[in-house]
């Protein structure tokens, strides 16, 4: 386990976070899997261990199983652990008419509940569609929320780059969630001088394009039926970006024998992957997911390697201008 945790500052939320955190859309189950008690509680408790102190989670992910499990885990610790959650996908059909304050007021009284929490440390939209970028009223429901003592702070979790730049004129919008790996580097390009000239935590998302910078993946691997990354890799379900960050499975494979001939001591690449992202200022934190606490220890050992060379750093974009700028970077 790590010898140290880093920590870096959210934003203007003030909060001190570790910079590398966990997210926990698989915590306990798989992707689809039947939800696990047992294992939630085990990465959980280990995370905290280690000194993660900020846990991103969702209403939707486990159905509230989740939420319910931070909840629980939270009540046996004494730590100060900075929580977020997200709410909006519940909405059927998620789409921008079904955005309504009245909606969104319940599903954060629905996750104070299942994390038996007074205040929410941050509350984020859930990718919502682009539209409501475009409505005021939604965004000042969250101040209405804060005033009443619900909330501390409000973000947002978007799909695109140009999401992220209208969020963030909206003053209350203190952090940004945002899919930024070796796949993804539009957002270093276009969103990060922005967000730190405004003081807006970057919370990064996806960072191993679902595990396929991990290294581990071959063109025989073969994935659960209920896995997104079977039934969702031409957006089925919801945006295919989510989703190896929306890269071909068979180009990022091939870009991926590039990485390992540039970081050729690394047999995982998982660590090299979230290091890349922690090279990046301001970015306040990466949340990897983990579906045991085997997964939690290699994401934190990213924290023990050396910063990369700029000749590192160099060959990582020439791998992605070269294999996968043309086919992702217009479409996020």
């Amino acid at each position: 386990m790590i010898r140290a945790m880093n920590y870096r500052i959210l934003g203007k939320t003030g909060f001190k976070i570790s910079e590398v955190s966990l997210g926990t859309w698989q915590v306990g189950g798989r992707w689809g899997e039947p939800f696990s008690d047992e294992t939630a509680d085990s990465i959980l408790n280990k995370a905290i261990d280690a000194g993660i102190n900020f846990i991103d989670t969702a209403d939707v992910y486990g159905e509230g199983k989740s939420e319910e499990a931070i909840g629980r885990v939270l009540q046996s610790r004494s730590e100060q652990v900075y929580v977020a959650t997200k709410c909006g996908r519940k909405l059927t059909p998620h789409v921008n008419a079904s955005y309504t304050p009245e909606a969104l007021r319940g599903f954060v009284e629905d996750s104070l509940k299942r994390l038996r929490l007074e205040k929410l440390d941050l509350i984020q939209l859930h990718c919502p569609p682009t539209e409501v970028y475009e409505r005021p009223e939604i965004f000042e429901l969250f101040d209405r929320l804060k005033e009443e003592g619900k909330i501390l702070n409000m973000g947002v979790s978007v799909e695109k780059v140009d999401e992220a730049l209208r969020a963030i004129e909206y003053p209350n919008v203190t952090t940004v969630q945002i899919i930024f790996n070796m796949f993804r580097h539009k957002p270093a390009e276009k969103f990060f001088r922005l967000a730190r000239d405004k003081e807006t935590g970057i919370i990064v998302r996806v960072p191993l394009a679902s595990g396929l910078l991990t290294g581990k993946f071959a063109p025989n691997t073969q994935f659960a039926r209920f896995d997104h990354r079977f039934f969702n890799r031409r957006g089925l379900a919801f945006d295919k970006g989510e989703t190896f960050s929306g890269v071909d499975y068979q180009q990022g494979l091939s870009a991926v024998e590039k990485l390992k001939e540039l970081f050729p001591d690394y047999e995982n690449l998982a660590p090299v992957a979230l290091k890349w992202i922690l090279m990046f200022d301001e970015v306040s934190c990466v949340i990897p997911g983990a579906s045991n606490p085997r997964q939690l220890e290699s994401n934190l050992s990213a924290q023990e390697l050396e910063d990369f060379s700029p000749e590192q750093m160099d060959g990582v974009k020439r791998i992605y201008d070269s294999m996968i700028r043309d086919s992702v970077h217009h479409l996020w």
